[in-house]
């Protein structure tokens, strides 16, 4: 099965063709530095993450470019509330970033480029776009005059006269009354007072948010990409701004494929501060959830979907991770007992893997293969451990568990196995067997099965013998 995507420009899944053969120019929209990632943002920048590893894995090379937004009016403002300045606001947010990310096993980009490291471009592309007609000076400002490109709308399918009836009656703010047209969109604005700026053709001033884009596409990538990515909620007027500005200065398609990732809601709302169910991705992984049972939660649902975070999804999320764990530890715990030899991998799971993905990046229907080996694999280490011998072949049982580390590691997912022995090196001590102990009692409590076994497994592998009885469980060492 050839790789198709949906395509937001085209309303369609399409064949995925690069510019130039089996490489990827891949350009993701990143964040505003004024405060720390949510949920949203782990979404975003994990599903494009897996996207890049899919097609790395597929043979493509990529790419990858993330940028920071730091020139902004949310990044002045906390500034200014917190006596500081914009400079310092963005470099402590982009190490938050950066620690969040790591957390959540998400990798790094090949380049992060900011706005205000790309003030060159950013001036080059205005002026261009001002020489050719789409741009017009205004009392130190600079416009972009939406009526002069034909195409506008055509990536949000939004129609500029339907706007128009929706805005009717709106207050007019100053800045409107600059614009010849309520529609046109800053690209270079006249510098304000305390506020940071920079010299420009037409005065001092700072750049319009979506022009940071497009330059730092152009500067980075070239005129036109294979894939441009990023939240649903940027489709307009964020990639739809970036859409004219960039083809408008080169006469050429901006980007042959534009996907957008769908939002995060808590227990069915949006997510907002206002709310009160606004959740940074620290507080939640500190929580604590597990970074890999967070991961499993935003891949169960279709990138493209809404996914609603609530308390039962990520039990849920952790129950599935459990299962998962185990079929990609069996071979680190049974391989001596097995006699596993390095044989190969299952072409066929590979096959049904790809085959599921290839249709539209369906990281679900992958996962379904995964979970499909995990709970075989986790059957058989039953077995092992409650009778010491199973009648599956071993050969077969290695090649599965190989296939399934591999295909798991597109995805994002790697175990290991705890530690088994405290830093003298002298066993566990009676307390950390009470401890264990006491975690696998919570876990039967709770049917997480897959965790319950796993303890009893290691104490085992630790020469200690648990005996339930209707009073509660006891143990001996061995």
């Amino acid at each position: 099965m050839t790789l198709t995507v949906y395509n937001t420009l085209t309303r369609r899944k399409e064949p995925f063709k690069t510019i130039e053969p089996k490489k990827v120019r891949m350009y993701c929209c990143g964040i505003t530095v004024y405060d720390y990632c949510h949920l949203g943002h782990a979404r975003t920048c994990l599903v494009w993450d897996v996207v890049r590893n899919y097609l790395q894995w597929s043979g493509y090379e990529v790419n990858y470019i993330q940028n920071f937004t730091d020139i902004d009016d949310k990044i002045l403002n906390r500034a200014k509330k917190e006596g500081t300045s914009m400079e310092d606001v963005s470099e402590r947010f982009i190490k938050a970033y950066f620690e969040d990310m790591e957390r959540l096993g998400i990798g790094k980009a090949d380049a992060y480029p900011r706005a205000t490291h790309t003030l060159d471009g950013i001036k080059r592309l205005v002026a261009e776009l001002e020489a050719k007609g789409f741009a017009y000076p205004a009392a130190g400002d600079v416009y972009y005059s939406v009526r002069e490109f034909a195409e506008y709308g055509k990536l949000s399918g939004r129609k500029l006269e339907d706007m128009q009836a929706g805005a009717s009656g709106r207050v007019q703010t100053p800045e409107v009354t600059k614009k010849k047209d309520p529609f046109d969109f800053a690209l270079w604005k006249g510098a304000k007072e305390s506020e940071p700026s920079w010299d420009s053709p037409w005065g001092a001033g700072r750049p319009g948010w979506h022009i940071e884009c497009s330059a730092m596409v152009r500067e980075r990538l070239g005129e036109t990409i294979d894939l441009h990515v990023g939240g649903s909620d940027l489709t307009f007027p964020h990639h739809e701004n970036e859409i004219a500005q960039s083809e408008a200065a080169t006469g050429k398609p901006l980007a042959n494929y534009w996907m957008h990732n769908g939002m995060v809601k808590v227990d069915g709302e949006k997510m907002s501060k206002s709310l009160g169910n606004f959740t940074t991705i620290r507080d939640l992984l500190d929580h604590p959830v597990d970074p890999m049972a967070m991961r499993l939660f935003i891949l169960q649902a279709h990138y493209r979907k809404p996914v609603d975070f609530t308390d039962e999804a990520i039990e849920a999320a952790t129950n599935g991770w459990e299962t998962l764990q185990e079929g990609l530890l069996f071979g680190d715990r049974f391989s001596d007992q097995l006699g596993f030899t390095n044989t190969g991998k299952d072409k066929s799971l590979i096959q049904k893997f790809k085959d599921a993905i290839d249709d539209d990046f369906n990281f679900a229907g992958g996962l379904a293969v995964l979970f499909e080996v995990a709970k075989e694999l986790r059957k058989e280490g039953n077995i092992l451990v409650h009778q010491g011998k199973t009648d599956a072949d071993s050969k077969q049982l290695e090649s599965q568990w190989r296939t399934l580390v591999e295909l798991a590691a597109v995805l994002g997912f790697s175990a290991q196995l705890e530690a088994e022995t405290d830093s003298n090196n002298d066993g566990l001590s009676d307390a950390d067997i009470e401890a264990l102990i006491q975690q696998r009692k919570e876990a039967r409590q709770s049917k997480n099965w897959a965790k319950s076994d796993r303890i009893r497994d290691e104490l085992k592998a630790q020469g200690i013998a648990l005996i339930d009885t209707k009073e509660g469980t006891t143990w001996h060492r061995g």
